[in-house]
């Protein structure tokens, strides 16, 4: 028996889901009602997702063999956090998966103090689960929240990546993201997981041909021209020194963390909209420094670490307003 799992009163009617576990053999469940019962775990059974079907009557005409699924996934994307604010003190954290895929995931939160598992299992497609409700006066102590999943459906499908996604809300983009989420249809502040953002096409022979021939525009003549920094940025020190033979820990990061500063101003001011730094991994010092620099920054809407196939969980995005 888990946390999430649909349970059934041995001697009343009434069915629920596991919402915590108590002391002394005693489970919390959610009644449909919304009201929560501390129930002896001996007094519980869990009830089987297929229990509705070997016990439903079938007629001759609704029985037909099994067979694997041949048609094409249609929903690709659509998996989302949404926060449903329950008071004024309080928002319940649900993980919704809008796609015809089933995901097999962990969801956890970490801190620079803590490292904790909030759920996993199995998410069919067009489902949600409610995880966990969260106090608002602990904003800052939710930490960094991670979704690990696979895509999986029965019989033939496009092979897929999985999913890894980290993100750590600021407060003034989180309350300002309310939306009506997908199959809850209510009021929540939503945050999808798996957007990704536009790939430039590819140029034809035909394009780029065209594009060889025709003559650049002069420039125009600016008296003060903002230096364009590049879309990546290696902070690994012996990217931006040949003299650090000889250098402590704490004139590396005097070097990394200055460039890493006048690097985000520039993107800022050019009009950027995302900068990714590689910043490695080692003790995560200067990790966790970015990211305390980036949640103060005014003019940064959110970050994230980068795509784990390309950098690992060495590099961090972020989104400029």
């Amino acid at each position: 028996m888990n946390i999430g799992d649909k349970v059934r009163l041995i001697h009343s009617k009434e069915q629920g889901i596991v919402y915590r576990f108590l002391q002394g053999d005693v489970v919390e469940v959610e009644i449909e009602d919304g009201f929560r019962l501390p129930v002896l775990k001996r007094e519980l059974v869990v009830v089987a997702a297929a229990e509705a079907t070997i016990f439903k009557p079938q007629k001759a005409a609704e029985i037909q063999p099994a067979v694997a699924k041949t048609t094409s996934v249609r929903a690709e994307r659509g998996i989302f956090m949404a926060f449903v604010q329950l008071n004024d003190r309080e928002v319940s954290l649900h993980l919704l998966n809008n796609t015809d895929w089933d995901l097999p995931y962990t969801l956890t939160s970490s801190t620079e103090r803590l490292h904790r598992g909030l759920a996993g299992g199995f998410l069919k497609g067009k489902t949600s689960i409610k995880v966990q409700e969260l106090a608002i006066k602990d904003f800052e102590e939710w930490g960094t929240f991670a979704l690990q999943c696979f895509y999986y459906t029965v019989g033939h499908a496009p092979e897929r990546a999985p999913l890894i996604k980290r993100i750590k809300f600021r407060p003034d983009t989180f309350f300002k993201s309310k939306k009506v989420a997908p199959l809850l249809e209510k009021d929540a502040f939503l945050f999808q997981l798996d957007n990704e953002e536009p790939k430039a096409e590819p140029l034809t022979a035909q394009a780029l041909r065209e594009k060889m021939l025709t003559p650049n525009a002069p420039e125009p003549t600016l008296t003060t021209k903002i230096e364009k920094p590049a879309a990546v940025i290696d902070l690994h020190i012996e990217e931006l020194t040949t003299n650090h033979a000889g250098m402590g820990n704490a004139q590396m990061i005097e070097i990394q963390l200055n460039t890493f500063d006048s690097q985000l101003e520039k993107a800022i001011a050019s009009g950027m909209d995302y900068i990714t730094f590689i910043h490695g991994v080692g003790s995560g010092a200067l990790r966790n420094e970015l990211h305390r620099r980036l949640s103060k920054h005014k003019n940064v809407q959110f970050f994230e670490d980068a795509q784990k196939e390309k950098f690992g969980y060495g590099a961090t995005k972020v989104k400029i307003k």
